[in-house]
This record gives structure tokens, sequence and C-alpha cells, in this order.
């Protein structure tokens, strides 16, 4: 790995040089381990550490199949797909493995008694399968996490309607939190040039979300002029949400647990703000009875912010504790975008205020290659940027994980896998300077 990194860090190595650089047969990585899936049993979801269960350790070298690439990755990034991966809720993923491993004798390879885990990257294309002719060994890039088989009909008007659509490392193997992944060559995009490693790395997952369930016909198809309240505005899903809707002329109404993620969405350029820590919701009377006087006081509070007038989109992810809220709050004939669903996946809400105020909901998962192209050209382009926030090194990822699970962190966490620091990898300087102030702010620096 030593001469891989020593090329990427001098700059100079061409495609010829990364192709016939040989390959290490194991690579540092995280995983879960099947032999340890009940490890927190009775524990409380809150109580179960992902310090305990992601592994660093070294893993065989996967072999390379048609249409798919070697990365060396400098960067990834924590999602909270990790840390479900890392306290085996809902499930513990060895069993999409399982299932992943029956439709190819190629697919057979994940199916291991390991996972490597991780839903982001930033790095170095090392070596490519037959069939790919559009990335190069040298090639920086970056990787959305769709992954598609597309040999049923079903998936060729939206990839994510194929019915063999995976999350890559979530429901596949062998992701990005580690030294080299392998990735199918369609979920490969440029690096955008004007960003570090870890920048490049944090935005992949939550981005590319952002940008379907809330831009995308196949989301809410957000438009000039709506009203969005945005759950978990300054995080990692939350953070781009916010940033669209401000970039696509509509208002973001941003809901935050704190003032410290309240300035984050005001950095952004966001106005409406909601502090849940000072309006002291409580959505819930009990654990199986929700308050509609708070949803209307919700209601109220959003008139008063917007001049008397409903949201037109709700993003919502928190789910259960929220949902219910969320569906009374949008305006009649609104649309309730879900996807995620952090606080639990059970949803209740009064229909009444659904069906007799013909409202819509709207289901929403990651995004297909071309919706992820688009996310990633806008950061490219220097006109969304990654809210990175913090930054571990692989072998703190338990940690990393850690912070997600409490919520402890702003924006996006980040990991360095081969990258020695961070700071490194940037390659346009003066689009970078041109966009360094927006980057410091959504970093908190």
């Amino acid at each position: 790995m030593q001469q891989i990194l020593d090329a990427i860090m001098a700059g100079d190595a061409t495609s010829a040089d990364y192709a016939n650089m040989p390959l290490p047969e194991s690579y540092r990585a995280a995983t879960v381990h099947k032999d340890e899936v009940d490890m927190f049993a009775g524990l409380a979801s809150r109580d179960k550490d992902p310090r305990r269960s992601l592994h660093v350790e070294d893993v065989a070298l996967p072999e390379l199949g048609p249409g798919e690439a070697l990365v060396a990755v400098m960067a990834s990034a924590i999602n909270y797909n990790t840390v479900w991966t890392s306290i085996f809720e809902p499930l513990p993923t060895f069993g999409f493995l399982e299932r992943y491993g029956k439709v190819s004798p190629l697919a057979k390879r994940h199916d291991l008694p390991y996972h490597v885990v991780g839903s982001d990257l930033a790095g170095v294309v090392l070596k490519t399968g037959l069939g790919v002719h559009s990335w190069n060994p040298g090639d920086e890039v970056v990787a959305h996490c769709l992954s598609v088989e597309l040999e049923s009909p079903d998936g060729h008007n939206d990839t994510m309607m194929d019915p063999e659509q995976r999350i890559w490392g979530f429901e596949t193997n062998f992701g990005g939190l580690a030294h080299i992944a392998l990735v199918k060559s369609n979920q490969l995009m440029p690096k955008p040039a004007h960003l570090t490693w870890e920048e490049a790395a944090s935005p992949g997952l939550v981005n590319s979300t952002a940008y379907r369930q809330l831009v995308s016909r196949n989301g809410a198809g957000m438009k000039q002029g709506d009203n969005v309240l945005i759950w978990g505005a300054s995080g990692g899903l939350g953070g781009f949400a916010t940033q669209y809707a401000l970039n696509g002329g509509a208002t973001p109404i941003c809901v935050v647990s704190n003032e410290e993620k309240a300035a984050i969405c005001r950095s952004m350029g966001a106005d409406l703000i909601i502090n849940r820590s000072e309006e002291n919701w409580k959505f819930w009377k009990d654990e199986h009875t929700q308050d509609p006087r708070e949803w209307r006081r919700l209601g109220a509070k959003i008139r008063e912010l917007t001049g008397g007038e409903d949201v037109d989109i709700v993003f919502e992810h928190p789910g259960r504790e929220t949902f219910g809220a969320s569906v009374f709050a949008a305006r009649k004939g609104g649309t309730i975008v879900t996807c995620a669903s952090t606080s639990g996946y059970m949803h209740q809400y009064d229909n009444r205020y659904l069906w007799m105020n013909l409202k819509k909901i709207v289901g929403s998962h990651f995004a297909n290659y071309r919706e992820s192209w688009e996310a990633n050209r806008l950061i490219a382009k220097g006109m969304i940027h990654p809210t990175l926030s913090k930054t571990y090194r692989l072998d703190d990822v338990g940690q990393a994980a850690l912070d997600v699970h409490h919520n402890l962190h702003q924006g996006k966490v980040g990991v360095l896998c081969l990258a020695p620091e961070e700071g490194l990898g940037v390659r346009n300087e003066e689009l970078r300077s041109q966009h360094l102030d927006a980057i410091n702010r959504f970093r908190g620096v």
C-alpha cells in the first residue's frame, strides 16, 4: 500500500504507472463479524456501542469482476447506515450479504463471515475490470452508493427501481471504510477538484439522497417559492436539503436541536429557524400516544415565521418521533417526502389530515446514477458545499460511529483512510479560494 500512497501523494504517476502497480493480497478495513450479531442482545439501542462491534483489521482483497473497479480510498465518512450495521439494527446486515450471494457466482464473493462497511469514498482508481471504458487507473474519483445489476427491465427508467438495487457498503460487502474498496464502475464520479479528500468523501450518500428527495421529480419536485420544513436541518442529510432549498428559490424552515446547529443553518443563509430545545415540543404524551396539541403548536410557529403560510414540503427523516407532526404541518395539497426514520420505522399519523387535505406521502431512497451525478456536479461547481464537521482516523471508526449514533455531530463525520492527514488532495486552488469562506462556514471553522 505504501507504493500506492506514495504515487497518490506525489501526484505525477501516469495511468500506466497505476495499472502496473502490484496490488496487495490484503488491506485494512472496518468490519463487523457475523459471529457477534448477538453481542448487544437485551440492550436498548442507545446503549449499543459501535466501538465494540466495529473492528479495523486486515481482510483479503476481493477478486475484480467485469464492470468493476478497485479504488484506493483516501477518505470516507460515517452515515447512519454504518451505525445500523454496527448495532445490528433493525437486523444484521449479513442477511443482505447472504441473499446477494445467491444472485450470481460473482455476487457470492460478498457472502463472507465479515462485512466491510462504509457507503462513501474519495480516492484513486487502481484497477478496472473487463468492460470498463470510462474510467482508468489513476483517475481521482468519488463514489455514490447505488449498486444495481440492471438485468431486469424494471430498473431502466429509474435504476432505483431495479429489483436487485442495493446500497453499497450496507447491503453489499467491500465498502468504503477501508484502504481499498470494490465498486461497480457506474458508481464512480469525478472528485471535485477544489475539495480535500475528506471533504470530497463526505457528501456522497447524503447529498444524493437529499437531491432526489427534495429536488428530483422522483421526490418532492421542489419549485421556486416553496416553503420547506426541514428536520435536522444542520445535519448530514438536512444540511444539504437546506442548501438545495436556498439554491432552488425555496424558503427553508430549519428545525434544529440547539443554538450551535441554528448558527450553522444561518451560516448557510437560512433565516427561519426553529430551535427545538427552546420550544420544548413533546409530540408524544407517552410511548403509545401522540399529542395533537403539540402538532398545532408547531403549525402556529411555522405560520409565525412565514407570515401566515403553511409548508409546501416536509423533508422527513427522523420518522416515528416527528411523522405525525409532519403530516399535520404540510399545507393542503402538500407533500411529506420521507426516508431513513432514524427515530423509528413504525410511523403513526392522523389520516384525516392526509386524506381530507389531499396531501401526499412520497417515499424516497437514495438516488439513481443521474441524480447522483447532478448532485456531485453541483458540488464540483461550488454551488453546494460539503458539511463536514469532524474527521477521525480509520482506527477510530468506532468512536466516529458512536458520535453519529448519539447525535453528537454537526453535519458529516469524516474518516481518513489512506490519507495521512487532513487538508490533502486539493487540485484547483483557484476554485477553492473562491468558495473557501463557504466551505469553512459549513464546517463550523
